[in-house]
């Protein structure tokens, strides 16, 4: 069986738990090569999977000019930063698995899509909620045609309210010229989803929504630029002193440079980080409540909405198809027949706990192995061409956000 070498791009989070594939796999998939400007998260990886630093890069440039051999690319770079290394990654000739979202404008999706084809390799969008066990039923269910045609789906995402303030409020996430619009750097798994299962093209969409809470002129009275600098930090609920030193919650992400403690660096950044400041006077501009309306071209209607005011987090479905209907949120999936009445309920909750989005992050990488490779089922689900569509979907959704106006997606 042909093993593939890959490198990654961007040494963060999410490519350490796509990698545990070549950790579980190393006969199929091989990491051969780092590319992280941030020595110890490149250190880190390279120590991981018994790489030399020499065949480890801190640059685009560097990498580029050594001419790794290698088969493709794993990029999980910050969002801002993932159009240069895709489109040299096509222009030298290898794969890409990319992690979600493809780009940060609508023009640069559709050049990479244009630029894959014309190089002939394969993209790949990490969609992984097309590969999770709960969203994989739904779509099962549906496609077998038991409860006839999707009429209507009702869709939310609940941010669980310290996701929110960590990443989209404080966190790296917070500014969509820095990033994306909320509804794309968190909600791009949703639209996918929902297209996906549907089976059809989007013809229109709007969207309402705003920043509502998490501004300066919101911030109590008394309150301060730091939490451990305000008089009522005790009694916030969005307290960073809290969130990170009390609960150490929301910390793996925080790097623990040789010599230092993870509460030396929980302690620095409450003093001077960006994770210390009151969640009122920030520089952030995302929405913090939205709602986006789908008509499909089949004459499906959608709607989305997200939403961060709630200690809950997780996604909730409810299809209402003409011959049944299918109503889940996450840990159990209730499937109804308007016949006979017969329902059937699916118990999905030992998935919650289960690490890797349930084996999801493995699934998409066995399936890029597998395309390139032209193994059994070789064939990429959530490619450039299948994922764009949803991308679309969500920059003319907040176009429509921000005019006011319904649009036409051509």
């Amino acid at each position: 069986m042909q093993r593939v070498k890959i490198v990654v791009i961007g040494a963060g989070n999410r490519t350490n738990k796509y990698m545990e594939y070549a950790h579980r796999h190393p006969e199929r998939l091989q990491l051969v090569s780092v590319v992280e400007p941030v020595e110890i998260r490149r250190r880190n990886m390279a120590e991981r999977f018994g790489l030399k630093m020499e065949d480890c890069y801190a640059s685009l440039d560097d990498f580029f000019a050594a001419k790794v051999e290698a088969d493709a690319v794993l990029i999980g770079t910050p969002e801002d930063k993932h159009f240069e290394p895709t489109m040299r990654s096509i222009d030298a000739g290898y794969h890409v698995l990319l992690e979600k979202p493809i780009a940060q404008t609508k023009e640069e999706c559709l050049a990479i899509q244009q630029n894959a084809h014309r190089q002939g390799v394969v993209v790949g969008v990490c969609h992984v909620l097309r590969f999770h066990p709960y969203f994989m039923k739904i779509k099962q269910i549906v496609d077998s045609g038991a409860l006839g045609e999707i009429i209507s789906i009702n869709h939310y995402a609940e941010i669980n309210i310290d996701r929110m303030t960590h990443s989209y409020v404080r966190g790296l996430w917070s500014q969509a010229k820095k990033t994306n619009p909320m509804l794309i750097a968190k909600c791009c798994h949703d639209i996918d989803f929902l297209l996906w299962v549907a089976g059809s093209k989007c013809r229109r969409v709007s969207s309402f929504g705003s920043l509502r809470w998490f501004r300066e002129e919101r911030a109590p009275e008394g309150s301060a630029e730091r939490c451990i600098d305000c008089k009522v930090e005790a009694g916030c609920p969005y307290s960073a002193v809290n969130l990170y030193k009390e609960r150490k919650e929301w910390i793996r992400n925080f790097d623990v440079p040789e010599g230092k403690t993870i509460d030396d660096v929980i302690d620095e950044e409450l003093r001077t980080g960006r994770f210390g400041r009151c969640v009122h006077r920030c520089d952030n501009d995302v929405v913090d409540n939205q709602i986006l309306n789908m008509e499909l071209e089949n004459g499906t209607l959608i709607s989305f909405v997200v939403n961060a005011f709630t200690r809950n987090d997780f996604r909730g479905t409810h299809i209402k198809l003409t011959h049944g209907e299918i109503d889940g949120n996450e840990t159990t999936l209730r499937v109804r027949r308007f016949r006979d009445n017969a329902e059937r309920v699916f118990d999905f909750s030992d998935l919650c706990s289960q690490p890797f989005h349930a084996g999801a992050d493995l699934n998409i990488v066995e399936e890029f192995v597998n395309s390139i490779t032209r193994s059994a089922d070789g064939i990429l689900s959530s490619t450039i061409d299948s994922s764009i569509e949803s991308h679309v979907v969500c920059y003319e959704a907040e176009t429509s956000r921000l005019t006011g106006q319904t649009i036409e997606i051509k």
